[in-house]
């Protein structure tokens, strides 16, 4: 008797309810977080290095900012 191929089934990393938010975190500026309400640890670092003479940054994450998941 023949046996049949089971299917495989991978699950994406992407889908669960632990990731949902992952990736959808915004990158912001230390102008964005000056102007900041709520400012964080990270934005507070950020701005800290920005402020030293020379510096180029490309922005940090705003966990201020994250929006929903990708369907």
């Amino acid at each position: 008797m023949a046996k049949k191929n089971a299917k495989k089934t991978t699950k994406n990393k992407y889908d669960s309810q632990v990731n949902k938010y992952q990736h959808t975190q915004k990158m912001v500026t230390s102008e964005t977080c000056i102007a900041c309400k709520t400012q964080c640890v990270r934005g507070l670092a950020y701005m800290e290095r920005m402020s030293q003479p020379g510096a180029i940054g490309k922005g940090v994450p705003c966990h201020l900012t994250k929006g929903r998941g990708h369907k």
